[in-house]
């Protein structure tokens, strides 16, 4: 009875790691509204860039960058980003307060109620998105609007492990209120 139940839990986690992995975080319509806040989860290949883009077109009308290290500054942003200074210098947030994804939803948080803002769209890597979504979920109530907005990667076979064991942690904890 126990081995068929472990056997049944293993298989249950495999398909379910599976599932995960083919059905990643999508980059938003390209007619997706308009939104208060653009907010960018550092750490990953083109969340930075992808979140610039948008602002530059409108998409929002302010970007915070969350979880940003204390030693970045808007200057070296620019010189990375090859330009944009005016954005920068109007538009753009950088956070230092965060060091996790959970931290970086609580971040936001306070950086849109302060602003008064209502909407958001949020980047991040297609991999990591799920988690995101849900530790921003949890700190925003049904009346922010969350526009999912992924950047697409190639994530081999250890970042999606990784990424599917960190999402059903955090899963679990939450429900073991711990």
């Amino acid at each position: 009875m126990i081995a068929r139940l472990l056997a049944f839990t293993a298989i249950l986690y495999v398909l379910s790691f599976a599932l995960f992995a083919v059905t990643l975080g999508t980059p938003a319509p390209a007619d997706a509204a308009k939104v208060d806040a653009i907010v960018v989860i550092t750490g990953g290949k083109g969340r930075i860039e992808q979140a610039i883009r948008l602002l530059a077109d409108g998409k929002g009308k302010r970007l915070l960058i969350a979880g940003a290290d204390p030693s970045v500054r808007k200057a070296d942003l620019v010189a990375r980003l090859g330009g944009k200074r005016k954005l920068f210098d109007c538009c753009v947030d950088l956070g230092s307060e965060s060091v996790d994804t959970r931290s970086n939803a609580e971040e936001a948080k306070r950086w849109m109620e302060r602003r008064q803002f209502a909407s958001m769209r949020l980047v991040t890597s297609d991999w990591h998105m799920r988690r995101a979504r849900y530790e921003f979920n949890r700190q925003f109530d049904s009346n922010t609007t969350i526009v999912p907005d992924a950047v697409r990667t190639e994530p081999g076979f250890t970042t999606l492990f990784a990424e599917y064991n960190k999402y059903l942690l955090r899963r679990l904890s939450v429900w073991l209120d711990i």
